[in-house]
């Protein structure tokens, strides 16, 4: 089993691959502006090189981005405290500078890794059940889109169900994002919310996790408040943020 130390040391490292930059640069107390590159290690779901993206763990601001960026970038992270500019108003700045050029603010959000001293498996109201790729297939429906990702469904591994009767009424599923993280989603039909069936299998699969060697961690937007909610409620905590620029005409096409 994982510390929580080694937990976000394996994070660390991780944002360093996908960043290009060093795991003990998000520890500094400096910002770190470094050349976004191209790695097989990456998250298997980003695109790269970035044009921007920021990263924080707390202590500093690391900009993964493309040369051109630099000295745009470098100044908006230091003109700002580290909390303040992943939301506005300063991050208008930042994206009125990078406009110009025709890109955008686009993606915003928290990670959260497990505490182990807080990870246990928690009740749930319904019988539960292991589920594996095989189980998925016809499973890739709009009600389980959170939990699977159909244009990515050789990364979905590992998954827990809960069951009324013969009906799946919950899914929390992993998708192997990189060779040491894998990624939790959940879902949970309308009629069956509040009952702690989210928390349930998510907990739940975060030690499945676990044991497979592998780091869970979970992604949700700021303002979901249910997802952090159940973030919180199944053993995880804040580990880290991000802040993303694309292009400006795949903001637009995401907004139609």
């Amino acid at each position: 089993m994982f510390t929580n130390q080694e937990i976000l040391q394996v994070a660390m490292e991780q944002s360093a691959v996908d960043a290009g930059c060093r795991p003990e640069d998000f520890k500094a107390s400096e910002n770190r502006v470094v050349e976004s590159v191209c790695d097989p290690q990456a998250r298997r779901y980003l695109t790269l090189p970035f044009d921007c993206n920021l990263i924080s763990y707390g202590s500093n601001i690391v900009a993964s981005v493309a040369e051109k960026y630099r000295g745009i970038v470098s100044d908006y992270i230091n003109r700002f405290p580290v909390e303040h500019c992943f939301e506005t108003p300063n991050l208008h700045v930042l994206n009125d500078a990078l406009q110009q050029d025709g890109l955008r603010i686009c993606y915003m959000a928290e990670y959260f890794l497990p505490d182990v001293v807080l990870l246990q498996e928690r009740p749930c109201p319904y019988p539960i059940q292991l589920l594996f790729p095989a189980d998925f297939e016809t499973l890739y429906t709009p009600e389980w889109s959170n939990a699977l990702c159909e244009k990515r469904k050789q990364l979905d591994v590992l998954g827990v169900g809960a069951y009324d009767g013969d009906r799946l009424i919950g899914l929390a599923s992993c998708s192997a994002d990189c060779d040491t993280m894998w990624q939790i989603g959940i879902d949970v039909l309308p009629e069956y919310r509040r009952q702690g069936i989210a928390s349930a299998l998510t907990s739940r699969l975060a030690l499945e996790i676990l044991k497979r060697g592998k780091v869970p961690f979970y992604c949700a937007a700021w303002s979901n408040i249910r997802s952090v909610r159940n973030a919180i409620k199944s053993g995880f905590r804040p580990a880290w943020v991000e802040m993303t620029a694309k292009p400006a005409a795949l903001v637009d096409e995401m907004n139609r």
